[in-house]
């Protein structure tokens, strides 16, 4: 059988083609058929006023793909142009494969997958910035 499996926790809410689905109270596995169905964890959702990061802008453009707020055709150029851009940034290492993987999902119209893809690309994005203390305000004591 082949398709997506989503693995729900209790109470957990999802939203397939526009229709918001919860879980009841065990754990439950749901075998998703339909090719290109649209598919978001309503626990994965972004805020958005989270969609601060390059990174989060481009995982918020996916949620509206899925969400159907966005005209899917319009809204996967939108995604394809956002992680070309990111593509300037994470051009090595790990986090370039994690985007390369993103970007064929999106090429090929498997938002989800991408979706999921850039969740792992939000966790670099987040230590780059921890690291680099981009957005710090210096303090009376830095000298």
């Amino acid at each position: 059988m082949s398709g997506l499996v989503l693995k729900l926790r209790p109470a957990e809410r999802v939203l397939i083609n526009g229709v918001v689905i919860e879980n009841g109270d065990r754990r439950s596995r749901l075998n998703i058929l339909t090719p290109n169905a649209n598919i978001l964890r309503l626990r994965d959702a972004i805020h958005p006023s989270e969609a601060s990061t390059p990174v989060t802008r481009v995982c918020y453009l996916a949620q509206l793909i899925l969400a159907g707020e966005a005209d899917e055709e319009k809204g996967r150029a939108q995604l394809l142009d956002g992680l070309g851009q990111l593509a300037f940034v994470f051009n090595d290492g790990s986090a370039h494969d994690i985007l390369m993987e993103a970007t064929a999902h999106a090429k090929a119209s498997m938002i989800y997958q991408c979706l999921r893809a850039l969740k792992s690309l939000r966790t670099i994005e987040v230590t780059l910035f921890a690291k680099s203390d981009v957005g710090r305000v210096p303090q009376p004591t830095d000298t």
